[in-house]
């Protein structure tokens, strides 16, 4: 391949490359094979790790141990349906539920959008997200994983709901970052630079590049679950999305929007391009700081933070004026210096001229009472037209002369005059200084507060420099943009974000799209050189735009006339953040009419970071609006920056950048290490890195799998703008897919062959207590997670999952109807019991899959299907809704009541240090008929989820409980009673009685005296009135029971 261009070949002009996605060459194949068999080999070593081999163990059970442990090996074809006839494992092993199921559901084509037979979306209504395209300058990390399992849950949500869904993969050029990392990697491997391959050569190399990484992430994406639509794969540098850019070059030309001038840029000298300010930080410093500058040897170091006085000497007389600077050797191309016009010092002056010291050069004195505050330093400002931003407008309005000091490799021209000619800028500052005070000029330097503006990519001091461009005219796209998001057609969370976008929508500027690189979309603009003519090529009317070279070439001829002209096509590409700002309709097949963009544009929501806000996102909504005349989104919801645990930006020479694949599969810290030496760091940068390794993964990282990550991902994100990644919360949540696993697998037990579901749901109305209960509490967990979906808080989503499956169906009706599937009961009982638990893990899977999809298809699969239910796969399962026939709100609040009681009796036996025992002998003081009956009736689900449970029995009066009892107070009417009769410290328990009872009585003693007050009924609401009434019946209540407790155990003595 040649070049990245889509425009046809003129003067200096290259052939349209085909940046598909799908192509591949076969030095990338052959780069990702060794790859592939590198990862393997890798994951190998990292299980062979986890294998225990004490020393001193028997050698049988070491063998039994790494047989145990020995890696997964997938035998499942390609595309292939996994055979569930095999029996479940013995534990939960990510590695081994996440083989084949991605691949058998592309292959079965779930991932495609499910429409009507004409090809419509469904009635039901239609969820598109255009995915955020990964740069192909590397692999993806942590960072991305969020992404992708925010957009997946989504997706997978929305498909399961019957919307018709779209989630559209692909990749960025990257235009600076990806030339940016190849250079780095092509000189470290071969010591040239990609002037010594050429243009051309280059660009083949750039191409392998892209290709072998947009494979790696391809993988990492998949390795993650995500359900895109793989057949609509794009990439920024398609033959197709580059004729939109095209497209939209020459309409913004055309409409005046897109114009050529020749105005100040920021220039980065590393990297050898123009940026735009967003692409530049701002470094704070506090005073002087030395620091290390791109380019420049290691040792040295450059002062920054001060501020440099000097003067110039006042033409025809002896008298001089202070001017002061923060960069000395930018005097060099000094034009002018403005004074205030009221400034009664320099007065005598006005008119004047100033002699240059180093070169041949008049400075004029000319008042501005706008650039000049004549209370601050010497009230003398030094005027720098062509590189200082605020410089340049002062030479504007006074018609100065901008001259240009500095060559693109940030070496001083002739300009800056002999003594400096050739010199690099950082040395220049410091000889500058040297010669004033060689003068006599040097004043002084002073620390001085100040941002100095930093590459993003490259670190490097950015330099304000004069260059003909492409700009555009944001002003208008943004006033619409606003009009638009205030009008309600774009909704942005978290609301904070929205702030952002208005402050930074009504103060934005115009957009320098021209980069000075060889990767990327060429500009398809074309200097007219007519024959005879003196012409400037900063002057944008010698210029013509074309959608290819013929309609170039009939414009070319009437700007030329008869007169003979050749067109030379710009050399410069186009800023990355140009063709992404296209990306939600590109992707769709615009400017084309196509079916996809009138079926799925523009897209339900933008998911991305909100530190790209306004690199990518106000750009896509201000060129949308342009160019398709709507939105191209509804919404953008902006995650949050994952950081370390400690806080800090992930930075790969820190070692804290995290592989989502080496938290899916694990990795040793002995292979954290190796990965270094993969990359562009530089050996004290990898020595840096591994010491940071060592810290934050001493045991390297742990195996998690995919679905703990996304979950662990969804659980952090809540709308916060920082996430501090912890490994171990994780690792955490594998150990709840572990519990899924094992819950379901113990409940498979109690399915047995027999057992065939109803063909529905709905309960049938005579279910026990415990299953109304599950039932109630399903449907409470099936509205919250939706809910908690749509406003976009995955936090409380994946908790309502999380305490359904481990609070609610896991610890409470699982072992509760452990006694109701005994041999011994009924057969309807059995059904029952069995139906509800089927219906729980049923939904209760499906409720789990948007966040974890492998576990969950997994587990799904092994479960029968319903009569007459075809459903192949849980991804295409209907998702629960909050459904009437779910809903026991009296059996909820009864076994709410019978579960406080649990729980009291499980706090009792910690307290008298019995929770191992395995004869407890429980009394429950129900005073209520109603609750006791409901008491009754739940003494074997009582029984069953206390450990160690003997005897439980419902007791009506005090006298019913035997003497040698702890209790504890319910409610008014329940109190707990456990036998611990010669198994305590009588003496220890009579003072705990007297130390609850002093508590008890004082705050019993503080009730009644709110309720005393004067005002107390007129002033206190009644929901507040009858809450401290049933406080006080409570403490009344717990102060009778420790009395007769008391009593009783002096009795005992």
């Amino acid at each position: 391949m040649s070049e990245a261009s889509s425009t046809p070949k003129t003067n200096d002009a290259v052939s349209i490359a085909d940046g598909g996605a799908n192509p591949i060459t076969k030095s990338a194949a052959k780069k990702e094979a060794k790859r592939l068999e590198k990862e393997a080999k890798m994951a190998a070593k990292s299980a062979k790790a986890t294998v225990a081999s004490a020393v001193g163990e028997k050698k049988g059970k070491e063998k039994k141990e790494k047989e145990e442990n020995a890696p997964f090996v997938n035998t499942t074809p390609k595309g292939h349906k996994k055979d569930m006839n095999q029996p479940m494992g013995s534990g939960y092993d990510p590695i081994a539920v996440e083989s084949a199921w991605y691949d058998w559901w592309e292959a079965q084509g779930f991932f495609r959008p499910q429409t009507k037979q004409d090809g419509s979306p469904r009635d039901e209504g239609q969820f598109v997200i255009p995915c955020p395209p990964p740069n192909v300058t590397g692999s993806l990390h942590i960072g991305h994983a969020l992404m992708v399992a925010i957009q997946d849950a989504l997706i997978r949500w929305n498909r399961m709901l019957g919307n018709t869904t779209l989630f559209v993969p692909g990749f960025d050029h990257a235009g600076i970052s990806t030339q940016s990392v190849v250079e780095k990697r092509l000189y470290k491997t071969s010591g040239r630079t990609r002037h010594d391959l050429g243009r051309e050569k280059f660009l083949d190399t750039v191409w392998d590049w892209k290709n072998e990484y947009q494979t790696r992430i391809t993988s990492q994406l998949q390795r993650l679950g995500g359900s895109y639509d793989w057949e609509r794969v794009a990439f920024t540098m398609d033959e197709g999305l580059s004729k939109a850019v095209v497209e939209t070059f020459c309409r913004l030309h055309e409409d005046g929007i897109l114009y050529r001038a020749n105005r100040l840029v920021n220039w980065c000298v590393r990297l050898n391009t123009t940026l735009s300010n967003l692409e530049v930080d701002q470094k704070q410093l506090t005073g002087r700081t030395l620091l290390n500058v791109p380019g420049y040897d290691a040792k040295e170091k450059f002062e920054f933070g001060v501020i440099t006085s000097f003067s110039y000497p006042i033409e025809g007389s002896d008298e001089k004026i202070v001017v002061a600077t923060t960069r000395p050797e930018t005097m060099l191309g000094d034009s002018a210096i403005a004074v205030h016009p009221d400034d009664p010092r320099y007065e005598h002056l006005h008119g004047k001229f100033a002699k240059h010291p180093f070169v041949d050069r008049r400075l004029p004195i000319v008042t501005d009472a706008i650039a000049v505050d004549m209370e601050f330093g010497t009230g003398a400002v030094k005027i720098t037209p062509a590189h200082d931003p605020n410089d340049y407008e002062v030479g504007q309005r006074h018609n100065l002369e901008f001259i240009n000091i500095l060559n693109d490799d940030g070496t001083f021209n002739a300009n800056a005059g002999e003594k400096f000619q050739g010199m690099k800028r950082f040395h220049a500052r410091v000889a500058v200084v040297q010669e004033l005070k060689n003068l006599g000029l040097f004043i002084e330097v002073k620390d001085n507060p100040m941002q100095i503006p930093l590459c993003n990519k490259s670190g490097d001091v950015i330099e304000p420099i004069l260059k003909p461009q492409w700009w555009i005219n944001c002003k208008p796209l943004a006033d619409e943009a606003i009009k638009r998001t205030r009008a309600g057609e774009l909704v942005i969370n978290p609301k904070q974000s929205e702030a952002d976008w208005y402050r930074w929508l009504e103060n934005i500027q115009d957009w320098c799209i021209s980069r000075q690189l060889w990767w990327g979309h060429r500009c398809p603009a074309y200097f007219v050189r007519i024959e005879g003519q003196d012409q400037d090529a900063a002057d944008g009317k010698n210029w013509v735009v074309g959608r290819n070279l013929e309609e170039a070439t009939e414009r070319a001829k009437k700007l030329a006339g008869s007169a003979k002209f050749t067109l030379e096509q710009d050399g410069d590409v186009l800023d990355t953040w140009f063709s992404s700002g296209l990306w939600p309709f590109s992707i769709l097949g615009w400017p084309e009419k196509t079916p996809d963009l009138q079926h799925y544009y523009p897209s339900s929501i933008l998911e991305t970071g909100w530190d790209i806000l306004f690199f990518w996102v106000a750009r896509m909504v201000m060129l949308g609006i342009k160019l398709t005349g709507q939105v191209p989104f509804k919404e953008v919801f902006c995650h949050a920056m994952i950081r370390d645990a400690h806080g800090r930006k992930m930075s790969k020479s820190l070692g804290n950048v995290v592989d989502p694949v080496d938290v899916i599969q694990g990795l040793p810290l002995e292979l954290l290490h190796d990965k270094l030496l993969d990359g562009n760091l530089d050996e004290k940068e990898v020595l840096k890195a591994k010491q940071g390794q060592k810290k934050d993964f001493p045991k390297g990282i742990p195996q998690c799998g995919a679905d703990a990550l996304r979950f662990a991902l969804c659980s952090y994100t809540s709308g916060g703008r920082d996430i501090n990644l912890e490994i171990l919360r994780v690792e955490g949540y594998r150990k709840f897919c572990n519990k899924v696993f094992n819950a379901t697998k113990f409940a498979m037990l109690k399915l047995d062959e027999t057992f065939v579901p109803e063909p529905h749901a709905n309960p049938t109305g005579k279910e026990s207590l415990v299953e109304k209960w599950i039932f109630h509490k399903l449907n409470l967990a099936a509205k919250d997670i939706n809910d908690k979906l749509l406003e976009r808080n995955f936090m409380m989503a994946t908790t309502a999952a999380y305490n359904f499956w481990l609070y609610e169906l896991c610890d409470v009706y699982i072992e509760a109807m452990k006694p109701m599937t005994d041999d011994s009961m009924p057969l309807a009982t059995r059904r029952s019991a069995q139906n509800t638990l089927y219906t729980c893990l049923d939904h209760g899977l499906r409720l789990l899959h948007p966040f974890m999809p492998f576990v969950t298809e997994e587990l799904w699969q092994r479960l029968p299907r319903r009569p007459n239910d075809p459903t192949p796969s849980i991804m295409v399962s209907s998702y629960p809704i909050h459904n009437k026939a779910f809903v026991f709100e009296d059996a909820e609040k009864e076994f709410d009541g019978v579960f406080a009681a649990i729980r009291t009796a499980r706090s009792l036996a910690v307290q008298y240090n019995l929770q191992n025992s395995t004869d407890l002998q429980l009394f429950f003081l129900v005073q209520s008929a109603t609750e006791a009956a409901v008491f009754e009736s739940q003494l074997p689900t009582i029984t069953a989820l206390i450990k160690g449970c003997k005897v439980a029995k419902v007791a009506y009066t005090s006298s019913d409980i035997p003497a040698g009892c702890g209790s504890s107070v319910l409610s008014p009417s329940i109190a707990v009673h456990l036998l611990v009769r010669g198994q305590i410290d009588l003496d220890a328990e009579i003072a705990k009685c007297d130390k609850k009872l002093d508590l008890a009585t004082l705050n019993a003693d503080k009730l009644r005296k709110v309720e005393a007050q004067p005002d107390y009924e007129t002033t206190v609401p009644d929901i507040v009135r009858a809450a401290n009434t049933e406080k006080l019946k409570t403490f009344e209540a717990e102060i009778e029971n420790l009395q007769t407790s008391k009593e009783m155990f002096s009795k005992l003595k």
